[in-house]
């Protein structure tokens, strides 16, 4: 697949809804800026790969991923982004909501090849399991060969808070609607990284009706 070129001083943004078995190759060139948002909100598998080269100096990229699986369903994503030049930026949030007996595979890979200075990656993944049966296996993986770079990754996997949704059915909240606004809460984190209004609203109405179902 012939990659995207994401051209000098270039801002690019790439929203990826409901996506199902697909390959997605970035290049980016000096100083350009490039932001993902993958939302996986439908009942079909999915296996995303997302593939970013930052090929010269000044780049930043930001790959947001937010997934709820219910049923049966099995989503996986790969992403691979590599600093091949000095003083880039990226950051990577997955957030993954399994229901039923649905499963979930995220790997996340980050390089940054030896002498590429100066670069600050970080990667996370959180997931939240709202079945005893749901499952998900995360592997984020680092691989440093330079030695002036931040670089970080994290990752956890956990059912609700089951204080926090007493705490808010001491108050008059039913424990449905409490559980609604937690995992919405825990959502939005990922809807709010859209930056343009009509979209981030799109989403945020996708995200509720999806956990309709859910809950």
């Amino acid at each position: 697949m012939q990659p995207i070129e994401i051209q000098n001083n270039e801002q690019r943004t790439v929203l990826l809804l409901n996506p199902s078995s697909a390959e997605y190759r970035f290049v980016q060139k000096s100083d350009s800026s490039l932001t993902i948002h993958l939302f996986c909100l439908d009942d079909r598998d999915a296996d995303i790969s997302i593939y970013v080269d930052q090929t010269e100096e000044g780049c930043t990229t930001n790959i947001y991923g937010l997934a709820v699986t219910c049923g049966s369903q099995h989503n996986s994503c790969h992403t691979v982004v590599r600093h091949l030049c000095n003083n880039g930026i990226s950051r990577q949030l997955f957030k993954y909501i399994l229901a039923g007996t649905s499963n979930a595979e995220f790997n996340g890979e980050l390089i940054i090849v030896k002498d590429a200075q100066g670069n600050d990656a970080r990667q996370s993944n959180r997931n939240l399991l709202l079945s005893d049966k749901a499952k998900i296996i995360t592997k984020p993986q680092l691989q440093i060969y330079a030695d002036d770079v931040k670089a970080s990754h994290g990752a956890s996997t956990g059912q609700l808070d089951q204080s926090s949704v007493f705490y808010m059915q001491q108050r008059g909240i039913s424990r449905q609607s409490a559980v609604r606004l937690l995992v919405s809460a825990f959502a939005e984190e990922v809807a709010a990284t859209v930056s343009d209004v009509e979209q981030q609203q799109n989403i945020r109405v996708a995200i509720e009706e999806r956990l309709n179902r859910l809950i």
